[in-house]
């Protein structure tokens, strides 16, 4: 399951939309990440034909098994190193902005490590 960090992002994106709003569409997408209509409608062609999202006749955006797990990875990621970085001072702008970064290159092994280490201090605490 290899996938480029543009494409992961826009997978989180399309998770994290569709938990706010009753359907995705390419300009909810656009409008979310800042970007032109026409790359979005380039990048969802791509994850289309990776078999990562449908799109209906009607332009409504739905992740795929492939494309929700990859998706939910993630947005996981994201969540646990944002939280993480803002409880040792950092404050959430750069928190967020940093575990968008770090999600992507951050190995399997080694996010399992960091949070099954959150998991054991939290529950020492």
């Amino acid at each position: 399951m290899i996938v480029n960090e543009s494409a992961e992002n826009y997978l989180e994106t399309i998770l994290v939309l569709s938990k706010q709003l009753p359907v995705v569409r390419s300009v909810d997408v656009a409008n979310e990440l800042g970007f032109k209509k026409s790359s979005v409608s380039v990048a969802m062609k791509n994850l289309r034909e990776k078999n990562h999202i449908t799109v209906t006749k009607a332009g409504f955006i739905y992740l795929t098994d492939s494309g929700r797990a990859i998706a939910e990875m993630i947005y996981e990621r994201h969540q646990l190193i944002s939280s993480c970085l803002m409880k040792l001072g950092v404050s959430e702008k750069t928190a967020v902005e940093d575990a968008c970064r770090i999600e992507h290159v951050i190995s399997k092994e080694s996010f399992d490590a960091l949070k099954n280490h959150i998991k054991k201090m939290q529950k020492e605490q």
